[in-house]
């Protein structure tokens, strides 16, 4: 028995904690190294990422090794399923689970890695004409993985009506505390108002990633042409309506430009944006589960060039 599989993985009581011992990767790289040993991988040449929020090493550059805390334990169970059920189902390579297991009460999964740049790398850099193409190609893929059914996904937690609901309970607290000028808060309640008939609450279910954003995809260039060549981190899947999927790319990455917001949406399927659809798209952003617009909009003096958050979705959705 080696000294490393004496060693345990502690009990956590709050994310602060963890993010303090995922930040000192001596303490748990030897234990993370010893569960691959058990799993007769090779551990010669591990690779910490810094990034993410579970603990992540890779294992050469064949394999990942994601160790998740038991307070993240939902993340796991959604990752797990999420891979389980898209594997074979989409054009796109995604990560295919080689091993899995539990140490210490924590869950972890071993997964195939991905060949690819990662899109935060070379997001910024590109001339608007690629930028538009691979919006219309994340549009595709969100439909791609939407069109396949959700298995085990569709019951998990939390269930999508009790998800919004509970969003929209919480919005003005959240958006408030989060400094969304006053402006934008004086027309919360009439939006919310209008989300309750907008958002579909029972509809069939749909895969529901959350996080359609670089930092989640690779790329790949042939002959100067930069085009999606893999995805993944499937740990905040959700099933419910399907457009909550625009969100990350509207506003990480189309910015407001009328010719990525149109690539955007027909990669999706939708021909015409209209009042009905904009409006449904801003009451999706402010509920999103990682709702922070002074943060997330990435548009150069947004909050100068909206009075209101009817100015403000045709400033996100023009056309």
């Amino acid at each position: 028995m080696t000294t490393a599989s004496l060693q345990q993985l502690p009990h956590l009581v709050d994310a602060a904690s963890f993010r303090t011992f995922r930040s000192a990767s001596p303490r748990w790289l030897p234990i993370a190294l010893d569960i691959a040993r058990g799993h007769g991988l090779d551990a010669g040449s591990p690779h910490v990422f810094a990034t993410g929020t579970n603990l992540v090493v890779g294992l050469g550059d064949k394999l990942i090794l994601k160790i998740f805390p038991p307070l993240l334990r939902a993340q796991f169970v959604s990752e797990r399923a999420s891979l389980t059920q898209l594997t074979g189902r989409l054009g796109l390579p995604i990560p295919e689970i080689v091993a899995e297991g539990m140490r210490d009460g924590w869950p972890y999964l071993v997964m195939t890695r991905l060949a690819g740049t990662l899109g935060s790398e070379v997001w910024p850099s590109l001339p608007e004409p690629q930028k538009e193409r691979l919006l219309r190609q994340i549009g595709e893929t969100i439909a791609s993985v939407q069109r396949a059914p959700p298995g085990e996904l569709a019951f998990i937690e939390p269930r999508w009506d009790a998800f919004m609901r509970a969003q929209m309970q919480g919005c003005r607290a959240r958006h408030t505390r989060l400094g969304l000028a006053p402006k934008f808060l004086a027309g919360l309640d009439d939006l919310l108002r209008d989300a309750a008939k907008l958002i579909p609450m029972d509809a069939p279910p749909v895969i529901l990633i959350g996080e359609y954003i670089p930092e989640n995809f690779l790329l790949a260039c042939d002959d100067g042409q930069w085009s999606l060549a893999g995805l993944f981190d499937f740990g905040d899947v959700l099933a419910g309506w399907r457009d909550y999927d625009l969100l990350g790319p509207s506003a990480f990455m189309a910015a407001g430009r009328p010719g990525r917001v149109k690539s955007l949406l027909e990669g999706f399927g939708y021909t015409t944006l209209d009042f009905t659809l904009k409006r449904r798209l801003m009451a999706l952003m402010l509920l999103h589960r990682a709702s922070d617009l002074n943060s997330h909009i990435c548009i150069e003096d947004w909050q100068e060039r909206a009075d209101d958050l009817v100015e403000l979705q045709d400033l996100i959705w023009p056309g």
